[in-house]
């Protein structure tokens, strides 16, 4: 079992910054690849960014060069760091770990971006 908690969500204007996070914990010597995924209203959930065990990354093209996926090992934390954001990057964001035979996720944490 591998839980996830997210924080860092909340309310910025265009332009802005946020840095979300996600700890993990429980057996996350199986998790092979963490993700971060964003859920608007009324649209399907999709993928943000990936870092792969190894640090290899990942990124929707609508974020590249505005999103960095990053993780501190020693915390057991990965971190989405979010600059120059725009109103369509609002959405619930989500933490997935993904291990051999099953995917995990976090509860979510919204993220706001005013016009």
């Amino acid at each position: 079992q591998v839980q996830l908690v997210e924080s860092g969500g909340g309310l910025v204007q265009a332009g802005g910054s946020l840095r979300l996070s996600c700890a993990a914990s429980g057996n996350i010597f199986t998790i092979n690849v963490v993700g971060w995924y964003r859920q608007a209203p009324g649209k399907q959930r999709e993928l943000v960014a990936t870092i792969t065990r190894v640090g290899l990354r990942n990124y929707a093209d609508s974020v590249k060069g505005r999103f960095t996926i990053s993780r501190d090992i020693a915390k057991n934390t990965v971190y989405l760091q979010m600059n120059s954001l725009e109103p369509e990057d609002t959405a619930v964001y989500y933490c997935n770990a993904q291990v051999v035979t099953e995917d995990y996720w976090g509860q979510g944490t919204q993220v706001t971006v005013s016009s």
